[in-house]
């Protein structure tokens, strides 16, 4: 009978100890894992994020750039980390594309993650070389229909959420046009301009102020609602394909088997953050909308994403990636 006390007094106080500590969470630096080089809109955002969650945390939030693989390289450090909520990964969409995508990979996309909240939601663009004739979404379809597979598409990488998105126009209407690879998103904008490709689809923000002074052309916007930066470009559902939409969006996560109420704080704390004056807005001039989704709404998210993106690489055909 003593053993049994003595078992059930160290399962309570390894229990609310476990609690006490989730309470205390962060009690050292933590580090937010960026999946891309210094200086894009991602590590951006991050810096913007990490310094008014160290405010809140009342210890240092340290960025750490491990950009490589598509983003796996980072997924992999984060899952592999202790599941104690000083590890987070800052990643994209990238995150859904992932488990439709790769055939190995040292880690597992789906189950070794805890989604934390959603960061932004952002329209992508779909952008045209100045040099092309069409300067309307209609007129586009209706040139590609006339040469097929004579027009090219701008692409950052096999499988990227661009990537798709413009397969999932190409699918929908009824396109035959053909990617051309280049190694990001600047690199594109560059291509479009000099007419070596006809169209590609952009963030928002690296494309805006091109399009503002007649460097290239937008033709529509990807998501469900017209952008609040460029509120005379319609979206493709509006224009030809009723019902399409696909949004880009940045989230956190960290590993499975974090503490749910250290989950929690992250979540609440950075939801704080994104509704800070100076925050909003910074998103508002970079094309982004703040979300701050719960840990539950985030999770849902992910998984329809997934689903998503798993259709559209079926789709379109794309082999397994190595």
């Amino acid at each position: 009978m003593r053993r049994a006390v003595t078992v059930c007094a160290l399962l309570a106080t390894l229990f609310y100890g476990g609690g006490a500590r989730a309470q205390d969470y962060p009690t050292r630096p933590v580090k937010l894992i960026v999946p891309f080089a210094p200086g894009g809109a991602v590590d951006v955002l991050g810096r913007v994020i990490a310094g008014k969650l160290a405010e809140r945390f009342g210890q240092p939030v340290v960025i750490e750039n491990r950009a490589g693989a598509g983003g796996n390289l980072a997924a992999d450090i984060v899952a592999k980390a202790a599941p104690d909520g000083y590890t987070i990964l800052q990643n994209t969409a990238g995150q859904s594309v992932t488990p439709a995508l790769y055939r190995h990979l040292p880690f597992d996309p789906i189950n070794d993650f805890a989604p934390v909240t959603q960061l932004t939601s952002s329209n992508l663009l779909l952008v045209a070389s100045p040099n092309l004739p069409a300067k309307t979404l209609k007129d586009f379809i209706a040139l590609a229909k006339a040469k097929p597979g004579s027009l090219n598409y701008g692409s950052s990488g096999v499988g990227n959420p661009l990537h798709l998105t413009m397969e999932m126009l190409k699918h929908d209407a009824g396109l035959d046009i053909q990617g051309v690879a280049y190694r990001g998103d600047a690199q594109i904008n560059a291509a479009l301009m000099a007419g070596e490709v006809q169209v590609a689809v952009v963030p928002v923000a690296t494309a805006i102020e091109l399009v503002k002074d007649g460097r290239l052309v937008a033709l529509a916007v990807t998501g469900p609602q017209r952008s609040a930066v460029l509120p005379d470009v319609p979206t493709v559902a509006e224009m030809v394909v009723p019902g399409f939409t696909s949004t880009g969006w940045q989230g956190l996560f960290v590993p499975a088997k974090t503490p749910a109420a250290i989950v929690a704080r992250i979540s609440r704390d950075t939801a704080a953050v994104l509704k800070l004056a100076e925050v909003m807005s910074y998103l508002k001039t970079s094309g982004y909308e703040g979300v701050g989704s719960t840990p539950e709404e985030f999770s849902a998210f992910v998984n329809a994403e997934t689903t998503k993106f798993t259709r559209v690489v079926a789709q379109a055909h794309i082999p397994p990636q190595d």
